[in-house]
Formats: structure tokens, C-alpha cells, sequence
């Protein structure tokens, strides 16, 4: 155990926030740590975009599932996959850009990787941090107000402020259930894994929200039907080429 490990196991989603402001240098440092992360031959395919103008901070609350913290976080960024300047340095070379799924993927691992540094830095300085899928609900509405050109591919957003609550941590999963050696665990194994952490899942929700509610049945509704299936047709006009 040492200060980093104890720091990344302090993790949780903060949702509320205090009026204090994230200062600029804060944020720039907390970029430079994203940028730390690897990237796959130093492609570095992603950029963060903060948005500060309260109307449309307001204008996304609608579109993100009603997430008022998205408008009222002390910062709100979003985090995209970046080709674009992969794209202009292609054309300035006369080489056509031609990366397919390859270059989208590319691009969604990077910009994951720079994310995790940077929640990781802002909760160093004390800072508490949330992530918001639920930017895909409407993206098309979303681009319509913050204008992202071809090439870039706004992924989810990030709510990041001084912490409002202390929630306990959400469990995760056993180890067994995500690290094995040589091969993937047989199926039961991976059903008996689910089985013992709905039991503790259980017992978070009811000490959370006073909730009788276990992990599996919410996976299984989940993943039973299709959700954001627009959101395909929205990168491919943005001119991803997912082949």
C-alpha cells in the first residue's frame, strides 16, 4: 500500500459540489497529467473541451438526462476522441487519411486513458470528479451548441469541483472476476463472481438509497435492448469511418 494506491481506491462519483472555483492552473496541470498517459505511438488522439458559458452549460442539462450538475459543477468538460489534426496533417502532407475503425478506436482508448490521468490529478489536489455518459443521449443536440468540427468525437462529459458529500464507495466487482491467468475463467465461475457481488451490491444500494436492489437484474435490463443507437450514424457524419 502507498499514497497512490490509497488515493485511486478512495475513488467514487461526486455529484455535488461546493461554489468554490477549479483555477485555471489547476486545470492546466491536471491536463499535462492526462497528457502523461500513454498513447499508442504518441498518436495522442483527444482533446477536452471546457465549457464555461452559462447558457449553454444550462442548454446541456436537458440533453444529458436532466443532470443538473452539469450545469452547476464548478468546471464542465467534455472529452473527445481528437482525428482532426490527424486529418490537417494528412492533407498538408497530400496523403489521404484513411485510419477506419482503427483510427476511431485509436482515438477512444486514447482519449479514456488522458481522462483517467486527469480525474486521477484533480482528485490529488483535493478535487472530486464525475463522469456523464449521459452526453450521448442526444448528440446531435449537443453539437448543435458547441459546434464540434469533423474528426472530433465528443465522447462523455466530466463534472469536476471541490466535493459537496463523502458517499461510501460503490463495490466492484471480485478480482477473480477481471484478472485470470492464461485464459478467461469458465462460465460458471464468471456467473458464481456475479453471484457474490450482487450480495454485497445489494447491501451498498440499501445503505445508499435504501434500495433491495442487486448488480445483475439492472445489468440484464441494461443490455437486454439497444440505447443511443443514433449515436453511430452521429460519428459517421462527423466522419468517422467505423469499417
Amino acid at each position: 500500500m502507498n499514497d497512490t494506491i490509497e488515493l485511486l481506491l478512495r475513488h467514487r462519483s461526486i455529484r455535488a459540489f461546493t461554489d468554490a472555483e477549479v483555477p485555471e492552473a489547476h486545470i492546466h496541470l491536471a491536463v499535462q497529467a492526462g497528457q502523461a498517459a500513454s498513447t499508442s505511438s504518441a498518436v495522442q488522439a483527444y482533446s477536452l473541451v471546457q465549457v464555461t458559458r452559462p447558457e449553454e452549460r444550462r442548454a446541456l442539462v436537458p440533453l444529458t438526462g436532466g443532470q443538473e450538475k452539469v450545469a452547476t459543477a464548478p468546471a464542465f468538460f467534455v472529452v473527445c476522441g481528437d482525428a482532426r489534426r490527424h486529418r490537417l496533417i494528412c492533407a498538408r502532407a497530400g496523403a489521404p487519411y484513411d485510419a477506419r475503425l482503427e483510427g476511431f478506436l485509436l482515438a477512444v482508448v486514447d482519449a479514456t486513458l488522458f481522462a483517467q490521468n486527469l480525474v486521477i490529478a484533480f482528485e490529488s489536489m483535493g478535487y472530486g470528479a464525475c463522469y456523464v455518459g449521459g452526453l450521448r443521449n442526444q448528440l446531435a443536440e449537443v453539437d448543435a451548441i458547441l459546434e464540434f468540427p469533423a474528426g472530433v468525437y465528443p465522447l462523455y462529459g466530466l463534472c469536476v469541483g471541490i466535493p459537496a458529500e463523502a458517499p461510501i464507495p460503490r463495490p466492484r466487482l471480485p478480482v477473480s472476476a477481471v484478472f485470470s491467468t492464461d485464459r478467461v475463467p469458465e462460465e460458471v465461475d464468471v456467473l458464481a463472481d456475479v453471484d457474490r457481488y450482487d450480495e454485497g451490491y445489494r447491501a451498498y444500494m440499501r445503505e445508499r438509497l435504501g434500495k433491495d436492489r442487486a448488480w445483475s437484474p439492472s445489468m440484464a435490463r441494461k443490455f437486454s435492448e439497444p440505447r443511443r443507437v443514433e449515436v453511430a450514424a452521429f460519428f459517421r457524419e462527423k466522419g468517422a469511418d467505423l469499417t
